[in-house]
């Protein structure tokens, strides 16, 4: 699929510094490409196809010291940062500016004795589970390999073990920063413990970052899989999973997923044309007291198709079984304090095989470790994540955009008395290019913890370099408005 790119076209480069441009080039090992050199184009997109920056000026950073010389390039020359490591939830795009690309800086080193793992900025999840599963270790990896690993953590990360041993970000032993004055800082709890909370699920509006230490935990095998029923038992299988979470143990976290799959011959034969309801189950107990845990949803009806199974950690992605073709969407969510089963039946019926484009709708079902912890991940007391993405097709995209953005407003509509606020990880689309972008920054943490985030912000990034992020616009971001983390 082509990229839609949502951004206006123009010539970004055409007022850089020749000089400076060249003296980057040989400061740094990585490539540095301009609007128009071979690769530029490669380099600039990401799995995220709708949008993708047209920067002046794009800087391959092979090393820390790269990322230190493209800040302080970009610094002297009056332009904004923004950074891309996969591509899968992009900060807000911009024409003009820098792009630090990570991508080139995949390193993952794992340290059994110590039960840690270290990885560079542009590593992702799939690379860490399988360094360190030999040693009996598991990573609080999310639930698609090809996600980037750090900007995942940076926003909390809601992952397979979620439940049983809380965000991403609560692993985290340290972090290395390059900020807005290019100095290179190893930040950890001790050192720094404002600037290391407020990185944990404040993200990368306060630097860049090039590489991160977090503990593993003791898990070399899950039972779990997916219990997958027709969309025609939708509302007994909603009563029945709301009620089974009740009861469930923290060692036992789970989604369940709605998808009107299109009618096109690319997809397999069983899902062509079909809704389904998809609940996913990673549980770390053993597998006869899964069996036992899952006989209600079983007994609600006959499945279209039952993997539940004991698996090696190692086989944890295929329990979501998240695409891993780039693609064009965009997508919203809310965090929840409660919910009940009409709520849940009215989202299924604006966003089922009647609405007017493709979502998926997953609700994640939270709570257990993940209500505790520090840092900076916000509204940690939801007990649900209600996450809706669309792909974006057709001629017309902004005409697309606009539909899936009306079908998803009026979706989370359906559960706003329990609306805590949002999560910055599933922010799916260019959230800075909302009308509404002040209000979507303000919803991924309470009142207090955006204000504290905003003076950080303004003492650690004055000038407003690392302007570019999941939640506000780059042409109106001043340096005073809070910067939820970038999900690259």
């Amino acid at each position: 699929m082509e990229s839609i790119d949502l951004v206006p076209q123009t010539d970004p480069a055409s007022a850089l510094d020749p000089a400076a441009v060249a003296a980057l080039v040989r400061r740094v090992r990585g490539p540095v490409l301009l609007p128009g050199d071979d690769g530029y184009d490669a380099e600039r997109s990401g799995f995220q196809l709708a949008r993708r920056h047209r920067p002046a000026v794009i800087v391959g950073a092979r090393s820390a010291d790269d990322v230190a010389a493209a800040v302080a390039f970009a610094g002297d020359q009056g332009l904004p940062v923004a950074v891309q490591a996969t591509g899968h939830g992009l900060s807000a795009v911009t024409d003009g500016g820098l792009l630090i690309s990570t991508r080139r800086m995949s390193g993952v080193r794992v340290d059994a004795a110590a039960g840690t793992a270290r990885v560079e900025a542009g590593a992702v999840w799939g690379r860490v589970v399988e360094a360190a599963a030999p040693h009996g270790l598991a990573p609080l990896n999310g639930s698609s390999p090809g996600v980037g690993v750090v900007s995942y953590t940076l926003g909390g990360g809601v992952g397979v073990l979620a439940r049983t041993y809380g965000f991403a970000a609560d692993r985290v032993r340290s972090v290395d920063l390059v900020t807005a004055d290019a100095r290179q800082l190893h930040v950890t709890a001790e050192g720094d413990p404002e600037l290391f909370g407020a990185l944990l699920g404040g993200g990368h509006g306060l630097g860049v970052v090039t590489a991160m230490e977090f503990a593993l935990v003791p898990v070399a095998r899950l039972y779990g899989g997916q219990l997958v029923f027709a969309g025609e038992q939708l509302d007994r299988v909603l009563e029945a999973y709301l009620t089974w979470t009740d009861a469930v143990p923290d060692e036992l976290t789970s989604s369940v997923a709605l998808i009107a799959y299109p009618d096109l011959p690319q997809l397999p034969e069983a899902l062509r044309g079909r809704y389904l309801v998809q609940i996913r189950i990673a549980y770390t107990g053993s597998a006869e007291e899964g069996e036992r845990l899952v006989a209600p949803l079983r007994a609600v009806g006959p499945r279209v198709s039952d993997d539940l199974r004991e698996m090696p950690y190692a086989e944890s992605g295929t329990i979501h079984r998240d695409p891993s073709d780039p693609h064009a969407y965009d997508g919203d969510n809310a965090l929840l304090g409660g919910l009940d089963a009409a709520a849940l039946r009215r989202v299924a019926a604006l966003t089922g095989p009647a609405a007017p484009v493709m979502t998926v709708v997953q609700l994640n079902h939270l709570g257990g470790a993940l209500a505790r912890g520090g840092g900076a991940v916000g509204h940690r007391d939801a007990r649900w994540a209600l996450r809706l993405l669309s792909p974006l097709t057709g001629d017309d995209a902004d005409a697309a955009l606009a539909t899936v953005r009306a079908l998803h407003a009026e979706a989370l509509a359906a559960v706003a008395p329990w609306r805590l606020g949002r999560s910055v990880n599933f922010l799916f689309g260019s959230h800075g290019q909302r009308p509404d972008a002040e209000d979507v920054a303000r919803s991924v943490h309470d009142a207090e913890e955006h204000r504290r985030l905003t003076e950080l912000k303004a003492a650690h990034d004055p000038e407003n370099l690392f302007r570019f992020h999941p939640a506000a616009a780059a042409d109106r971001a001043p340096a005073t408005t809070a910067v939820p983390a970038v999900t690259h």
